[in-house]
């Protein structure tokens, strides 16, 4: 039996890649400097790898932005709105420009990696004649051979995941993309070969989601030719985040071996395995320590899988591994110096689970004696956290059940509460208003932290964040917003905020994972039980109340979306933790309310994230999911109007979903899918209040005028203007003021036109 790893975290344990990529954009360094400082994060990374012992080494899971962008890159995938790129190599300025646009072209499109809080960028793949531009697989494994000896295992993803994963193209069109995409790939492992490469990971964990037979034969096709290109490379197809959807064609692909998720496929990867078996002629990467989660594994339990594992498969045949690449959590817990002794020693994060992958081949490999003391350790670490107080307050238990066995909902149907909600208000037909933070500049940075450090008492850290709130409700005015926001400068994240205003959870120093890009989020850690302790958002908003006469949201994250972007405690389910947020949130809005803030917004852009990969198992999880939402805001009188947030999910299928929360407002993203979204709406019907992002927050370009007339009278063809709301796509947090005041100002004033228009051309009609 073997070690193996299909991924390690590419940031580093302090951000150090986050910080090389900033410093690189701003200016500060130049190509020569990032490309270095890179390479050694990169080697790094490498090295820890090795020094654990770990068998089978990945190499180009490392990117300097995004693996899927890499691939786009790497097929020449690069748009034609990209002017600088002529062919060739692509270099740096167009990558970024791809990823973050400029300030003449747009970004391409973000999206969630499978039911992940990663996000890739899409790429457009047209069916027409793609070229090589570098063999950026072979350039990572000659790179970990030379500098570090490591006889390391590149990884790629997979051809029938790149296709499913991209846009741009018909269903017809896949033919004629697989007869571009092949030659390319051939090209890949053909020099990999040549090279002497034993091993190559494709990645393929589409083949987890409901696919059909003949998508089945199209993934057999692929391999066969794939295969014959390089009959003397070694392929790990792997699949991570559920069962594979056609176990037995999967087992039968013309590959070396074959990569099953033991953690999140419900049990029944396992029992494929026990009723069709496995080839003897293949590897087996048996992924059986949790890569997207914190927690210690219980070794015993582990023991107890591998043993029914090599019931069916020889150990020779077995690669022990992860579920998946450990992209997803934090690099070590050794940084974590602040927990309790019960949360800390309970934790394990990326270099911790290589730890427990090397423990538990050692004691398939030399016998359990061999790692006794250290499996009596994991059992005492997990025996301390399960009895211990937070995790048994059986009023919130209680609460659950009651919870589960109701249904939740507003007293009046939205059409009635609506046009009491526009009495109350009383706002212009297309409203104004942003989703929620404003720029959190180093000023607001440092403030933070000497209050953090101590250095400030809370009392100078209110009066400064009170300074920042009355600055920006100025500056709302001033624009000519409709509906303000105070700003969220108390905020470091719309997570991580509430887990420390509510009991039951606990927050890391460095547990920093990557998001998008060179965004990284340090999430929350769920491990006990989730309660209310106090108010957690009525003093900030109340104060900005206090500033205006128009109307301030009140702003808070939603039960799901705190459950999808913490890391949760896994002895429970997910759906019992969820119900916990919900009934501490649902006495927040209250507090709102009761303090005169009547226009909430509670935000769930995870809503999606969290579904299942497979179809059948989705309806349940919504069913839990979208009642947690509803018994946050369905206690609330009629005329106060609850808003929700979502970004980056496909609302063209999500629609019905959308409108089973029964929110008042939502305000979801589009400027990204250049306002692909809009068409949903010419096929369905939505009758409640929507807000179509109408610039991308992510770009630090500042968008005309008339493309954002041209968005919103695009949604209003297809939605009445008395349902439309006008926003940015999402929060302002990251981006500059200069720009963000810019970008709203232009904002308003397209609303204004558009406006003007409507009234114009309905008097025309009188």
């Amino acid at each position: 039996m073997r070690s193996s790893s299909l991924g390690y975290p590419r940031i580093g344990e302090d951000r150090e890649w986050k910080r090389t990529l900033e410093a690189y954009w701003s200016g500060k360094i130049d190509e020569s400097e990032f490309t270095a400082q890179l390479e050694a994060i990169r080697l790094g990374n490498l090295q820890k790898q090795k020094d654990q012992g770990i068998d089978i080494i990945p190499v180009n899971d490392f990117t300097l932005y995004d693996q899927m962008l890499d691939m786009s890159v790497m097929f020449g995938l690069v748009p034609e709105r990209y002017s600088a790129y002529k062919g060739g190599t692509v270099p740096l300025s167009v990558y970024y420009s791809m990823a973050r646009g400029n300030k003449d072209e747009v970004a391409s499109e973000m999206t969630k990696w499978f039911n992940t809080n990663y996000h890739y960028i899409v790429p457009e793949l047209k069916p027409s004649k793609l070229t090589l531009t570098e063999n950026k697989p072979l350039a990572s494994y000659r790179e970990a051979k030379e500098k570090l000896g490591i006889e390391a295992k590149p990884v790629l993803v997979g051809p029938y995941t790149f296709i499913t994963l991209s846009k741009g193209y018909n269903k017809q069109d896949v033919p004629g993309i697989i007869l571009s995409l092949l030659p390319l790939y051939t090209q890949i492992l053909q020099e990999l070969e040549q090279e002497g490469v034993k091993w190559v990971q494709m990645d393929e964990p589409s083949l987890v989601s409901s696919i059909s037979k003949d998508d089945m034969q199209t993934v057999t096709y692929l391999y066969e030719k794939l295969n014959e290109a390089a009959p003397n490379l070694n392929i790990m197809l792997q699949t991570y985040f559920d069962a594979v959807e056609h176990y037995q064609e999967v087992i039968e692909l013309h590959v070396q071996g074959i990569g099953l998720d033991f953690v999140h496929d419900k049990g029944k990867n396992l029992s494929n395995l026990q009723e069709f078996g496995f080839p003897k002629d293949k590897v087996l990467g048996a992924g059986v320590i949790d890569g997207k989660n914190i927690w210690l594994s219980d070794l015993s339990k582990k023991n107890q899988l591998i043993n029914t594992i090599t019931k069916t498969v020889a150990e020779d045949q077995i690669w022990l591994q992860p579920s998946c690449s450990l992209l997803h959590v934090p690099v070590t817990v050794r940084n974590e110096t602040a927990l309790t002794k019960e949360v800390q020693q309970a934790l394990a994060f990326a270099d911790e689970k290589l730890e427990e992958i090397t423990l538990l081949v050692k004691g398939s490999n030399q016998g359990a004696e061999a790692i006794a003391e250290k499996v009596a350790a994991n059992k005492l670490a997990l025996q301390t956290l399960a009895s211990s107080n937070a995790r048994n307050h059986k009023d919130v238990q209680t609460g659950v059940e009651q919870a589960k066995s109701q249904t939740a909902g507003r007293q009046l149907p939205f059409k009635e509460r609506y046009q009491k909600q526009q009495e109350f208000f009383k706002l212009p037909f297309l409203p104004s208003t942003t989703i929620g933070s404003f720029p959190q500049t180093a000023e607001v940075k440092q403030a933070r932290g000497k209050f953090k450090r101590g250095e400030w008492t809370a009392a100078q850290y209110e009066t400064f964040v009170n300074e920042e709130i009355s600055k920006w409700i100025d500056i709302q005015e001033e624009i000519g917003l409709d509906v303000l926001v105070h700003g969220e400068f108390e905020r470091t994240d719309m997570v991580e905020f509430f887990g420390h205003k509510l009991g039951g959870f606990v927050f890391l120093e460095k547990g920093w994972v990557q998001s998008y890009g060179s965004r990284c989020v340090k999430p929350p850690v769920i491990y006990g039980d989730v309660h209310f302790i106090e108010p957690m958002t009525v003093r900030e908003s109340v104060y900005a109340q206090s500033l205006t006469k128009k109307t301030v949201k009140g702003m808070l994250t939603g039960p799901v979306t705190i459950l999808n972007w913490s890391f949760v405690r896994d002895d429970i389910s997910r759906e019992n933790v969820c119900y916990q947020l919900a009934l501490a949130l649902e006495k927040e809005v209250g507090a709102l309310e009761t303090a005169g803030i009547k226009m909430i917004q509670v935000d769930e852009p995870a809503l999606r994230e969290g579904l299942p990969l497979k179809k059948n198992d989705r309806e349940e999880y919504l069913k839990w999911a979208v009642n947690s939402f509803l018994i946050s805001t369905s206690s609330v009188e009629d005329t106060t109007q609850i808003h929700t947030h979502m970004c980056y999910c496909d609302f063209n299928s999500f629609m019905d979903v959308i409108s089973s929360l029964d929110a008042d407002v939502i305000s979801i993203e589009t400027s990204r899918s250049h306002g692909e979204l809009a068409s949903a709406f010419e096929e369905k019907t939505y009758e409640k209040g929507i807000g179509l992002g109408v610039y991308d927050i992510h770009s630090p370009r500042v968008p005309a005028v008339e493309e954002m007339v041209d968005m919103i009278e695009r949604g209003i063809k297809v939605l009445d203007k008395d349902q439309f709301w006008i926003n940015p796509d999402c929060g302002l947090k990251t981006r500059g003021v200069p720009e963000t005041v810019a970008s709203l100002k232009n904002m308003v004033e397209a609303a204004t036109i558009v406006r003007k228009n409507l009234l114009v051309n309905q008097q025309a009609n009188d």
